[in-house]
């Protein structure tokens, strides 16, 4: 059955408040855009997602899990970049005050507008402009130049400026530290980096991964469930040796397919994005590394994994002027919907080594890892020789510590002086106060700093395309479903088909009927289907199709059916989603059938 795409959006997300996915919050007292409730399926769906997402990512690819903090110190996003770049431009309507993040007002400006006094208005000039990454100069020239108006009011709008998308915070009731709440998990991984390398024993490539909230203070979230101001964040960050990008075990994914969208292609708009091979894009230097080339590969197939469907799928590399501030490179997975076109859910950056840098030059720490040569070098260096004599005079106490960093080696001689910083104070250490010698050394390492890959998945966006995509309703032939009540009742249905892995309740007992010997049957058969750890939903209330259409909308693969047959000789009926078809099973032979079901042994197989 055809549905549009606006009636749709509107089905799914009625459809999901009904059922208990997803609820606005604190809806009593009126709610506020950017935050959303995950009810009991809900929350089933999202931990499902998740658990898929470590099978993945800590099973598959060894990366252990960690947990850090989503309050941080100021000092942790100064030196990450976060408090002065973590900005969008706003723009607020002079007369009814109401406030827009300003390249989206004027992506949507291209299409249509109804404003609420009834004028219509589209702005040709925007058509050929992409407004991702202009500064706050061209936007407001692009809202001048076509006069663009308040959509709520209709109102002028006033000049744009930069917003800061931090939460601030206080931390302690009365020192009141300055804290953040976090924009992204990495900066916790980041800042464990000594702990971290040493669990793995300082062996380059190694990953670490962490699921959890972060917060964006969005400006204006009008799009549901996707522009949220808390949200789920399931990131990894694999530290690599720069001077190594190759993967250890990219034959894994080199014979993959992707619908990619590189930058180049972008540009005129001409191009559309295309399947090109893993390798193939590697080869010609359209993905710069093969880490990255195969956290794409792994993004792909958890997407299609899940049920997100192939076709639905591309990845848009950032052009230059999208970079975010700590990225060399940037892909996006994007998913297309039917209400909000192409939307981005997974980004996989790299970030080369500037987290690692920034954090260990403000807090003075070695974020360093020692790399050992297959082979030492032997290299000729000059070593400074203090003249006692010449400091010891002229310095006095200060002499220990200027001894101590000349000892360093790590002074610059320039026009032959060289300055020290010592207790707070520059000296000057003049050539003759030093003589050079030079002398040959074994090096049987170097210390560098490791370059990052980040794959960051946004859970809730990819939650609500899988909801989405899984939305279907059907016109029913009502031979093909037994047990069917009430004709007009059962007309039609709506199925949420997921996975069955990923269904939020596992399987349904339900009996025919709320006759005593039925109901002891019922309650045995969910007895022993939780001893096999499946979620299981019992329910005897209504009539058996409204009961099977029950389970069909929140996606339940599986119904049993306990009837007077099962009284009289132990058997009990499943019905399987999708085809409605249905087989009878003895009753204890239920644990054996549901783990081959489990293992992916197709339904119209078994006997």
């Amino acid at each position: 059955m055809q549905i549009s795409d606006k009636q749709k959006y509107d089905k799914v997300i009625e459809l999901s408040r009904r059922r208990g996915f997803l609820w606005r919050s604190f809806e009593i007292y009126g709610g506020t855009s950017g935050f959303w409730d995950y009810g009991p399926l809900g929350a089933a769906l999202k931990r499902k997602i998740e658990e898929e997402w470590r099978k993945i990512y800590v099973i598959g690819e060894g990366f252990f899990e960690i947990e850090t903090p989503t309050i941080g110190i100021k000092e942790v996003f100064v030196a990450s970049g976060h408090v002065n770049n973590f900005v969008d431009v706003t723009v607020e309507c002079t007369k009814c005050g109401a406030e827009y993040r300003a390249d989206h007002l004027i992506r949507d400006a291209t299409k249509p507008l109804v404003f609420e006094h009834g004028e219509n208005g589209t702005f040709s000039h925007v058509l050929e402009t992409n407004v991702e990454g202009l500064d706050v100069k061209e936007l407001d020239k692009i809202i001048r130049e076509d006069d663009i108006k308040c959509p709520s009011c209709g109102g002028e709008l006033g000049e744009c400026y930069q917003s800061n998308l931090m939460f601030k915070t206080s931390i302690g009731a009365g020192e009141k530290k300055v804290g953040y709440l976090r924009p992204e998990t990495a900066q916790g991984i980041f800042v464990d980096f000594p702990h971290l390398l040493r669990f793995y024993r300082e062996k380059l490539p190694f990953g670490i991964v962490q699921i959890g909230k972060a917060y964006r203070n969005e400006i204006s979230p009008r799009q549901g469930v996707i522009r949220l101001r808390e949200f789920t964040l399931a990131e990894a960050e694999i530290f690599i040796d720069y001077m190594d990008d190759t993967h250890p075990i990219f034959e894994r994914v080199e014979g993959e397919k992707v619908v990619l969208y590189p930058r180049e292609d972008q540009k005129d708009g001409k191009n559309e994005p295309k399947e090109r091979g893993i390798e193939e894009a590697l080869n010609k230097k359209m993905i710069e590394n093969e880490f990255l080339a195969y956290n794409i590969a792994l993004a792909h197939k958890f997407l299609t994994k899940i049920g997100i469907p192939k076709e639905k799928i591309r990845f848009r590399q950032h052009k230059e002027e999208e970079m975010a501030h700590y990225a060399s490179d940037c892909w996006d997975a994007e998913i297309e919907t039917e209400q909000f076109g192409w939307i981005e859910v997974i980004g996989i950056a790299d970030r080369e080594d500037y987290d690692l840098k920034a954090h260990s030059t403000a807090s003075g720490q070695d974020l360093t890892l020692f790399k050992s040569f297959e082979n030492p070098i032997k290299t000729k260096k000059k070593l400074i020789k203090p003249k006692m004599g010449k400091i010891g005079p002229v310095f006095k106490e200060k002499t220990p510590s200027i001894l101590k960093k000349l000892k360093e080696g790590k002074n610059e001689i320039k026009d032959g002086k060289i300055s020290l910083e010592i207790d707070g104070e520059e000296i000057t250490i003049g050539e003759e106060m030093y003589s050079l010698e030079e002398v040959e050394e074994e090096v049987y390492g170097e210390k560098i700093i490791p370059h990052v890959i980040e794959p960051s998945y946004g859970i809730d966006r990819i939650l609500y395309a899988l909801l989405e995509h899984s939305y279907r309703e059907e016109s029913l032939n009502l031979d093909t479903d037994l047990n069917l009540s009430d004709e007009k009742e059962n007309e039609k249905r709506i199925v949420l088909g997921f996975n069955a892995f990923l269904a939020p309740i596992d399987v349904a007992v339900l009996p025919l009927l709320t006759k005593e010997g039925l109901i002891k049957k019922s309650r045995d058969v969910v007895e022993t289907l939780k001893r096999e750890n499946l979620l299981v939903d019992y329910d005897d209330s209504g009539s058996i199709g409204r009961r099977y259409r029950r389970q069909d909308e929140v996606g339940t693969p599986f119904c049993v059916t306990i009837d007077f047959e099962t009284l009289e000789d132990d058997t009990v009926t499943i019905r399987e989603r999708d085809t409605m078809k249905q087989i009878r099973v003895k009753k204890k032979y239920l644990p054996n059938v549901f783990r081959r079901l489990r293992e992916g042994e197709e339904f119209k197989k078994m006997n």
